[in-house]
C-alpha cells in the first residue's frame, strides 16, 4: 500500500527539527552546574561579536562561538566582567550588552584624608600612581563622602573623585552646610571616640572661638605631619602651619579630613554649654571640663587611673 507524502515527509521533518533543537539546545546550556567559580575577563573596545565569541569560547565561559554570534543581536560593551560558566549564553550576552562591569567594593572611612584615600585606592588596584588623583581632588579636602562604594575595575580617577564628591554634595544638601560647619565637623571627626563625645566637642569648639582662645587640637598638628604619630612631642606642637591650631586663632584654613554624617551634625547642633576643655579619658570617650584647673585634675586623675 502506497503511503501519502505527507506521512513519509513529516516524520523526517519532526526528526530535522529535533535534531536542530537538540543541537541548539546544547549550545545554548551552561557550560558548568550552579556554583561554578566565576572568570574575570576584559573585553577589549571594539571587539566584533565574533571576537567576543571566540573569547569566551577559548575561556570555557560559553559552548559554542557561532551560538552565541546567532544571540548577540546588539551592541557589545567593552570593560573587565566576571562571567560564571553557570550562567546561559543569553544571560551572559546581556551582561555585556547592558555594560554590566565587575566591580570592587572599597570602604572609605570617615577621617580619612585625602592622601588617605589615594592610598586605600591604590591599595585596592584602581591607581597605579596617587599623583592624579591628589591633582584632581586638590581643594576637595573633606569633601570625598566616606562610604562604601562597589566602583568598575576599569574605573579613572577622575570618575571616582566625581562619584565621591557627588555623594558627599547629595549628602549634605538639605543640611546647608557652610565652608565653616564643615572645618569644625572634620575637627569633631578627628577628635571624637563616641557618637555621644560628638555634640559635646563641637560646643567646646564653639566656645573656645567665641572667646577667642587658640583651639589647641591635636589633631590639626597630626595632618600636617609627614607620618602620624602615636604621640605627640612638645616640638611636634611648634610645627609651622597655618592649620596649626597650637600656633595660631580660630579655624584652620580648610578640613582636615572627610567627615561622616554624625559629626556634620554635630557641628550644626553642638551641645550648649560652657565646657572649654577636654581630655581623652581611659577607655573610649572624654572628660570634659569647664576651668583649666577643672581640666588639669582630670587629667591627673586620668593619670593615675581612674575618671569617676
Amino acid at each position: 500500500m502506497k503511503r501519502p507524502l505527507w506521512a513519509v515527509v513529516a516524520p523526517a521533518t519532526a526528526l530535522f527539527a529535533a535534531l536542530v533543537t537538540q543541537g541548539c539546545g546544547a549550545d545554548g546550556r551552561p557550560v558548568a552546574e550552579p556554583g561554578a567559580a566565576p572568570l574575570e575577563l576584559t573585553i577589549p573596545a571594539g571587539s566584533s561579536v565574533s571576537r567576543v565569541g571566540q573569547l569566551l569560547e577559548q575561556k570555557h565561559v560559553i559552548r559554542s562561538a557561532a551560538y552565541f554570534k546567532k544571540i548577540a543581536t546588539g551592541t557589545i560593551l567593552p570593560g573587565v566582567y566576571a562571567f560564571s560558566p553557570a550562567d546561559t549564553p543569553e544571560a551572559i550576552y546581556l551582561k555585556l550588552h547592558k555594560g554590566e562591569v565587575a566591580a570592587v567594593k572599597v570602604t572609605i572611612p570617615e577621617g580619612f584624608t585625602v592622601k588617605k584615600i589615594a592610598a586605600r585606592l591604590k591599595e585596592r588596584g584602581f591607581l597605579t600612581d596617587e599623583t592624579k588623583f591628589l591633582a584632581l581632588a586638590d581643594g576637595l579636602e573633606g569633601q570625598l563622602f566616606p562610604d562604601t562604594y562597589a566602583f568598575p575595575k576599569n574605573t579613572t580617577a577622575k570618575e571616582i573623585v566625581a562619584q565621591m564628591h557627588a555623594q558627599f554634595e547629595k549628602q549634605t544638601k538639605a543640611l546647608k552646610l557652610t565652608p565653616e560647619a564643615l572645618i569644625v565637623a572634620s575637627l569633631i571627626e578627628r577628635e571624637a571616640e563616641t557618637d555621644d563625645d560628638r555634640p559635646k566637642i563641637a560646643g567646646v569648639i564653639y566656645n573656645r572661638l567665641e572667646k577667642n582662645m587658640r583651639l589647641q587640637i591635636d589633631a590639626t598638628v597630626q595632618y600636617i605631619l609627614p607620618e602620624h604619630k602615636a604621640r605627640l612631642l612638645f616640638a611636634d606642637l611648634k610645627t609651622p602651619s597655618p592649620y596649626n591650631t597650637y600656633l595660631h586663632a580660630g579655624l584652620p584654613p580648610g578640613p582636615i579630613c572627610s567627615p561622616g554624617l554624625p559629626s556634620i551634625r554635630a557641628a550644626l547642633n553642638p551641645e550648649k554649654s560652657d565646657y572649654l576643655f577636654y581630655v581623652q579619658g581611659e577607655g573610649k570617650g572624654h572628660v570634659f571640663a569647664r576651668t583649666f584647673e577643672e581640666h588639669r585634675a582630670n587629667i591627673a586623675r586620668i593619670r593615675k587611673g581612674g575618671h569617676s
